[in-house]
C-alpha cells in the first residue's frame, strides 16, 4: 500500500482538470474529498466481501469436514479410487478459495494505493502516511499481522487435510 508513486500519478489524475479548470480552488478540493471518500467506502466493501468469502468457504469446508467425520466413522468399503472425485472437488474448492483470497489481496492494494494518491491531495494522510506508517507496513508483526497472513494459509491447511485423510484412508 503506498501512495504517490510517479508511474502511477499519471494516470489517476485527469490532465485537463485542475483547480481553475473545475470553477475554483475550493470546488476542486470538495470534488477531491468526495473521490476520497467514495475509494474509501469501496475498499471497505472489497473488505466486506473478503469477510464474505472467508466466511462462505469456511463454513463450506467445516461442513465437508464434518460430513466425512460422520458418514465415515469407520473406513468405507471399496475402492478408495471412489473417493478421488470427491478429493479432487474439495481441492478445487481450496484452491478456488485461495484465488479468490489473492484476487481480493490485489484489488484492496490498488484501492488503497488510489486512496494514497488522493491523499496526496489531502491537507492529511490517515491511512497511507498514518496508520500504515504506524502498523509498520504490514512488516513488522510486532506492530501488526496483516489478516492476509492467516487467510491466505487456511484453504491450503484444508486442502492438506483433505490430501492427509486421502492418504490415510488409502493405506488402511
Amino acid at each position: 500500500m503506498t501512495g504517490g508513486t510517479p508511474q502511477f500519478s499519471h494516470v489517476l489524475w485527469n490532465p485537463g482538470v485542475t483547480p481553475a479548470a473545475y470553477a475554483g480552488q475550493e470546488k476542486y478540493h470538495v470534488a477531491v474529498l468526495e473521490q476520497y471518500k467514495i475509494c474509501i467506502d469501496m475498499a471497505d466493501k472489497v473488505s466486506q466481501r473478503r469477510t464474505l468469502t472467508n466466511t462462505f468457504f469456511l463454513t463450506l469446508n467445516t461442513a465437508a469436514l464434518t460430513v466425512i467425520g460422520v458418514f465415515w466413522q469407520k473406513a468405507p468399503s471399496g475402492s478408495t479410487a471412489w473417493l478421488l472425485i470427491p478429493l479432487l472437488a474439495l481441492l478445487l474448492e481450496c484452491g478456488s478459495w485461495f484465488w479468490l483470497l489473492c484476487s481480493y489481496r490485489q484489488l484492496s492494494n490498488a484501492k488503497f494505493a488510489v486512496v494514497g494518491e488522493l491523499e496526496e491531495k489531502l491537507p492529511a494522510s490517515p491511512f497511507v502516511k498514518g496508520e500504515w506508517e504506524l502498523l509498520g507496513k504490514g512488516q513488522d508483526f510486532k506492530k501488526y499481522v496483516p489478516l492476509t497472513w492467516l487467510e491466505i494459509w487456511v484453504p491450503i491447511f484444508f486442502a492438506i487435510i483433505y490430501i492427509g485423510g486421502f492418504i490415510a484412508l488409502a493405506v488402511a
